[in-house]
């Protein structure tokens, strides 16, 4: 089985430092041209062959993965509440500046009634164990966000995936046994290609 992992495009509030979390904050254009970017490299790309995407059920991620879906050809399944954004309570909508001046530079170590990473970590887990029982001989495209998508990786490999997740990046995950294999992580060469020829 292979996993797909990819962060939604860009928006408005990612543009500005937003904290987005939960709220939901639609694609810019910017946004969808990079979810257009991956998908001719997906499409270009011989293999693996995409079965079919699965996202959030937040308009961000859902539009990112209709580009996918309708440029491979491969079915777009229901959204999985259990790959949404991290809620991120009183700081949702607000800027670095902003939440410093309410709450400090410690503002993410307070209870501001954000979800905790235990809990994220928790779901991204058991949507993994449940896409290898039910999916396992497939390889699936799956479109989640940037605080979800970190501690998934965290979990799975402490100490070895500590980038900050791009935009549109892409991340490879296998598996064939009990364990999960980081076969390609945060990859965003198909923005900077673009990026190039421009």
């Amino acid at each position: 089985m292979l996993i797909g992992l990819i962060r939604h495009g860009l928006t408005d509030w990612n543009a500005v430092g937003r904290i987005q979390g939960q709220s939901d904050i639609p694609l810019n254009e910017e946004g969808r041209r990079q979810a257009r970017l991956l998908a001719d490299r997906l499409k270009n790309e011989q293999e693996p062959h995409w079965d079919f995407v699965i996202t959030s059920g937040l308009s961000r991620a859902q539009e990112t993965g209709s580009i996918l879906a309708d440029a491979l050809g491969i079915p777009l399944l229901d959204p999985d509440s259990r790959i949404v954004e991290r809620s991120f309570g009183q700081v949702e909508g607000l800027t670095s500046t902003e939440r410093e001046a309410r709450w400090g530079k410690d503002w993410i170590l307070q209870d501001l009634g954000q979800e905790t990473e235990e809990q994220l970590r928790s779901r991204a887990l058991s949507f993994l164990e449940e896409m290898k029982k039910k999916y396992g001989d497939n390889h699936v495209l799956v479109v989640s966000h940037g605080a979800l998508l970190a501690q998934m990786y965290e979990a799975l490999f402490p100490q070895q995936c500590t980038e900050r997740i791009g935009n549109l990046s892409l991340t490879i995950l296998e598996n064939h046994t009990a364990e999960w294999k980081l076969n390609l992580y945060n990859c965003t060469r198909h923005l900077e290609y673009a990026s190039k020829e421009n």
